[in-house]
């Protein structure tokens, strides 16, 4: 463990963890949430800045300076960062990591052709049966992590720049095939998470995709008090998205039309029909500002039958 190591991590708790284990090198955290909104294939450009900040600020009201502070400040670090004989990532196994870590090589394809690039990425462990986080990992258990990180060859980098290339497409109908193409990718969890990608996009049965039909089924289902208590149980529940508690408030609060009550929680009669596939929401939940990486969200439909996607026209 050199001082000529860069450490790109997917967040503050790993860079602080590995920091307090005294991994020696430099560290550069990627706060983003490319898993959400409008992206461009450009990593780091200011097209690319500017969407984000716009999405950003429209669904989560980030201010322009805290965008500039959390965000550009360390990418900016990232990009003085030149002198490095090797590169690090850590990410796990989530939509959210494995969406930001494509992005990630994408841009050091770019930025840092030639480099040595490993990865860490954590999920399975030995002796459990639930995927773990970077900072779920022991002493032990991240050693050996790191020990056995996977140095990434050129047609590594390429496949996962593809894969990103296409995320970015107005398009997810190529994705839906096209990650399947690379058996022996080292990206052991990427598949899963285009999976669960698609699945993001509105079902034809009633216009609600895989995840926000597990919101409402998670709250008809269960006796909750309260919405903190219903973003509790999702956030135990479902580890593939990798989302946290402010994109769940979003999330429900898309969705605050089928509820009759959050203190208890209590869907009303709509989102009952809507649950039982009675009903269908599309057209209430519909937006033209809604994306899903290069593609508009409600541009396409979901087949539960022949899981599918259907592409739109007008």
């Amino acid at each position: 463990m050199g001082a000529s190591i860069l450490h790109i991590t997917n967040g503050n708790s790993t860079t602080n963890y590995l920091k307090k284990l005294n991994f020696q090198g430099n560290f550069i955290t990627w706060r983003e949430m490319l898993c959400e909104g409008k992206t461009t294939t450009d990593v780091g450009s200011e097209s690319f800045w500017k969407h984000r900040f716009n999405f950003f600020k429209t669904s989560y009201k980030v201010t322009k300076q805290k965008f500039i502070d959390f965000t550009l400040k360390e990418y900016r670090a990232l990009c003085n960062q030149k002198n490095n004989d090797e590169i690090v990532l850590w990410f796990e196994y989530d939509l959210f990591c494995q969406i930001n870590m494509i992005a990630v090589i994408s841009w050091l394809k770019r930025y840092r052709k030639g480099y040595q690039i490993t990865l860490v990425c954590s999920g399975k462990v030995n002796g459990s049966k639930n995927l773990k986080t970077i900072c779920e990992l022991n002493v032990k258990q991240i050693d050996s992590h790191f020990k056995n990180r996977i140095t990434l060859t050129q047609d590594d980098i390429e496949y996962a720049d593809y894969i990103w290339q296409l995320y970015c497409s107005e398009s997810p109908l190529r994705l839906e095939t096209a990650y399947k193409f690379y058996p022996n990718s080292p990206f052991q969890y990427l598949a899963s998470a285009i999976e669960a990608h698609i699945l993001r996009f509105p079902s034809l049965e009633n216009g609600l995709n895989s995840l926000e039909n597990t919101i409402i089924k998670t709250a008809n289902n269960n006796s909750l008090s309260s919405k903190k208590e219903l973003i509790g149980t999702l956030l135990k529940n479902e580890q593939a998205y990798g989302f946290g508690d402010l994109q769940y408030e979003n999330k429900i609060a898309n969705l605050r039309k089928l509820f009759y009550s959050f203190n208890p929680v209590k869907l009303n009669i709509k989102g009952v029909a809507v649950l039982n596939n009675q009903l269908n929401f599309y057209a209430q939940i519909r937006s033209e500002d809604s994306y899903l990486g290069g593609s508009k969200k409600y541009s396409f439909l979901y087949n539960n039958q022949t899981e599918k996607l259907l592409q739109i026209t007008s």
